[in-house]
């Protein structure tokens, strides 16, 4: 369990205090919903919370057989419905891992990519088509 305090700000802006690192995440509405546009917005939070738990995953099992992985990025591309209701529509996912590796650890990376729990808490109505890109 992780406790996390938010406070409205005003002007659209929330800040929220990890209480376990004390570390602060400001938030900010976006520019087309009547923000300011200036942080993340809490959908933003999301596409940023599915990418570096993908990673994150990854990672887990790198270090688990020793692989490396430094270097690798990720690029979340949130689209959001052009109708009402306003919600999160696709998350086009695209992840670049420099080394070169056996079919195997790609399959491996993949299948944590896919299962990270961020990811398996996705509604399935949202598109989450990943991209990945090896050795490049």
């Amino acid at each position: 369990m992780v406790d996390i305090d938010i406070a409205y700000q005003g002007e659209l802006r929330c800040r929220a205090t990890h209480r376990p690192s004390s570390t602060v995440l400001t938030s900010d509405a976006p520019l087309d919903n009547q923000g300011r546009g200036e942080s993340f917005s809490p959908t933003d939070l999301v596409a940023t919370a599915l990418g570096t738990c993908m990673l994150t995953l990854m990672g887990i099992r790198s270090r688990e057989r020793g692989w490396n992985l430094d270097g690798t990025t990720l690029h979340v591309k949130k689209t959001m419905t052009t109708s009402p209701p306003r919600k999160i529509a696709r998350l086009e996912t695209e992840i670049r891992v420099p080394q070169v590796l056996d079919e195997a650890a790609r399959k491996v990376l993949e299948h944590a990519a896919h299962t990270c729990p961020v990811r398996l808490s996705i509604a399935e109505s949202i598109e989450v088509p990943v991209r990945f890109e090896w050795g490049s």
